[in-house]
């Protein structure tokens, strides 16, 4: 009787026909199969435990750990822990364990704590969880930890404000997701990262914005002004801006202001453009965009050439754009301009002509 591997059955007859032609079911099919089999099973792999097999098999040729741990650049460690797991008939041997603890901890609570937490807290509504082991000590004579009364908390929604504290909470895993500018490796190429900012200009009862963006490598920068700082004028600045660079951008960098989001997440969501945030409160996220904020200030603003009319001051604004990135050194650049250091003559050179557009 065949072992039962999942071929299918044939009869007495047909076995010994296959046989008649020197076809030996038992020695040549199943081997077949079996090969088959593992060929499969191969595939279905992971990439680390098809790693992990061709240092057995390297071993297998050169049985000489050391030898083999130099080669693939693993540490003997490693290996023993491996070879200890391999088996040659279950390749999937290799796979990596699950690292999940079997046992999870429990909240050591019984039930008389809980119900006297609870009545302690709706008694202080206001109070914090700290006050309340203090609290829970004094009253019934045994220690309880802050923490526990925290769960108890947290379990039965016992807020001061249960609006607020729901607030607080989804604006708390919104910014867990966010990626952080700290989490990018920087490469030194144009496009690759594009800072943007905002900055509020003040004269007399008047406000105006003006939306910046600059490029973290070649220092090349763009600039517009706006009567106002919503997601619509961002959105507007990003449209131009990647009409400028002809679509050249792969990253883009901003704070966690409200005027880039909905407009301006749409926009950059449609331009399929990865984005990071600055750490809030932390102007040493973005350096390079703040430098520019304060020479954008200092060389041109201050210097008598603010008009509260935009299409005039974006005119203006543009003179001073060409002469910033096609005259004027950069000491960082080595003392070149921010064109010549990119060394393009395809779109960018076209930029002071579309920053005139309106």
């Amino acid at each position: 009787m065949l072992p039962d591997i999942g071929l299918p059955d044939y009869d007495r007859d047909s076995t010994s026909k296959f046989e008649d032609y020197g076809f030996q079911i038992l020695e040549d099919l199943i081997p077949l199969y079996r090969m088959a089999y593992d060929l499969d099973k191969y595939r279905l792999l992971s990439k680390e435990a098809k790693a992990r097999l061709k240092w057995f098999d390297y071993y297998a040729k050169h049985p000489n750990a050391s030898r083999t741990c130099r080669y693939f650049g693993i540490s003997r460690k490693t290996f023993h822990k491996w070879a200890k797991l391999y088996d040659p008939e279950n390749l999937w041997s290799l796979e990596d364990r699950k690292r999940t603890p079997l046992n999870f901890r429990k909240p050591e609570l019984t039930q008389p704590e809980e119900q006297r937490i609870i009545a302690l807290r709706k008694q202080h509504i206001a109070w914090g969880k700290e006050k309340l082991s203090i609290i829970y000590s004094n009253l019934y004579r045994e220690k309880i930890s802050a923490w526990k009364i925290y769960r108890v908390i947290k379990k039965y929604k016992l807020y001061y404000n249960p609006v607020k504290t729901a607030k607080i909470a989804r604006k708390r895993a919104k910014s867990q997701k966010r990626k952080r500018i700290a989490e990018l490796k920087k490469k030194k190429r144009s496009g690759f990262l594009i800072c943007l900012d905002a900055v509020e200009l003040r004269y007399d009862n008047l406000k105006r914005f003006i939306f910046t963006g600059i490029d973290h490598y070649s220092k090349i920068a763009f600039a517009r002004m706006y009567k106002n700082a919503n997601s619509r004028n961002a959105a507007d600045f990003l449209n131009r801006l990647m009409y400028l660079v002809d679509g050249n951008i792969e990253n883009i960098q901003t704070d966690n202001g409200s005027e880039f989001e909905k407009y301006f997440e749409r926009a950059r969501r449609i331009f399929n453009l990865s984005r990071y945030y600055s750490r809030p409160h932390t102007p040493k996220d973005n350096p390079v965009n703040e430098r520019f904020n304060g020479t954008l200030q200092y060389e041109f603003v201050k210097l008598g050439n603010f008009n509260p009319d935009c299409p005039k001051f974006n005119r203006d604004l543009t003179k001073w754009l060409i002469e910033y990135n096609f005259v004027r050194p950069h000491e960082t650049l080595g003392y070149q301009t921010p064109i010549k250091f990119h060394n393009s003559s395809n779109v960018l050179p076209m930029y002071p002509t579309r920053t005139c557009i309106a």
